[in-house]
């Protein structure tokens, strides 16, 4: 008999979840090797990471920490392939999943858009508290970037990325699928698998879609009702703890420049074509950037 697969779910960190977003299947194949699928099931990526105890009559020979990006649906992993003359391979592996890439290499240069129409004017501000951002406890060692806003202000995507959640006024009960505890919230997955979140942001006319790919630029919704501030949290999941990993993004302020705003000065807002077009393929800058 083979030993039982062992299957470690992580979930997010309320540990509340009770559906599974992701699931990992091993399958002997006729020549007796193990062919390893996963299926996300949700709507937008999702990062699975792998780990393996007591191999026997085979080797892991992918990259380690084994790390894949799975988009929504079937995804191929990998193959066990059975050591020759030697029964077929048996282990045991636990899996855990992460709403952003913990293996990320951030670009800490990286030009990120001030999030509001080119030529307004705006100030950033000291942001003391993300009360409510992953329940009743601040996450260790957090980082954010706050401007001060009038409702109905049009805001714009500071980078690409992919929309991993969308909420309004209220959360549904099902928290397998939350980024966060924060209401008037969009989160958007970076191309470098960090996630940007924008509190106090609404989508009006409900255009943005799960999954949906959005380009630096792009109208994301107007500021909701009553708020008077914009907060940004760039961050990622960490490979070695529960802990996120939080990024200052530096801004584009003028023409070959960029920064970290500072709180007692104003910024004219400026959407450079060559900073939007950065990530994007040269097809998509013709049909974008005309």
């Amino acid at each position: 008999m083979h030993r039982l697969v062992v299957l470690l779910l992580s979930f997010f960190v309320f540990r509340l979840a009770s559906a599974q977003l992701v699931e990992v299947q091993a399958n002997y194949n006729a020549v007796g090797d193990v062919d390893f699928i996963a299926y996300n099931n949700y709507r937008a990526p999702l990062f699975l990471k792998i780990d393996f105890a007591d191999l026997e009559n085979t080797t892991f020979n992918e990259p380690l920490p084994y790390v894949k990006n799975l988009e929504p649906g079937f995804n191929n992993l990998f193959t066990l392939q059975r050591d020759l003359n030697a029964d077929p391979p048996e282990f045991n592996y636990q899996i855990k999943y992460f709403r952003s890439n913990p293996m990320a290499k951030v670009n800490l240069n990286f030009p990120y858009l001030i999030p509001f129409a080119p030529g307004t004017n705006v100030k950033a501000f000291n942001v003391d508290n993300i009360k409510g951002f992953q329940g009743k406890e601040e996450p260790k060692g957090w980082l954010a970037t706050g401007f001060n806003v009038q409702a109905g202000q049009d805001v714009y995507a500071a980078r690409n990325g992919i929309v991993a959640e969308v909420i309004g006024e209220t959360r549904t009960t099902d928290t397998t699928t939350w980024y966060n505890t924060w209401i008037k919230v969009i989160t958007i997955l970076q191309p470098d698998g960090t996630l940007l979140c924008y509190k106090n942001v609404l989508d009006p006319k409900k255009k943005l879609k799960i999954g949906e790919k959005i380009f630096a630029g792009d109208l994301l919704g107007i500021i909701a009702p009553g708020a008077s501030m914009l907060v940004m949290i760039i961050y990622q999941d960490s490979i070695v703890s529960d802990d996120l990993l939080f990024v200052v993004p530096q801004f584009v302020t003028g023409k070959n420049h960029i920064e970290i705003l500072g709180f007692t000065k104003e910024y004219n807002v400026v959407h450079p074509k060559e900073i939007r077009a950065l990530e994007m393929s040269k097809k998509e800058i013709r049909n974008i950037l005309k």
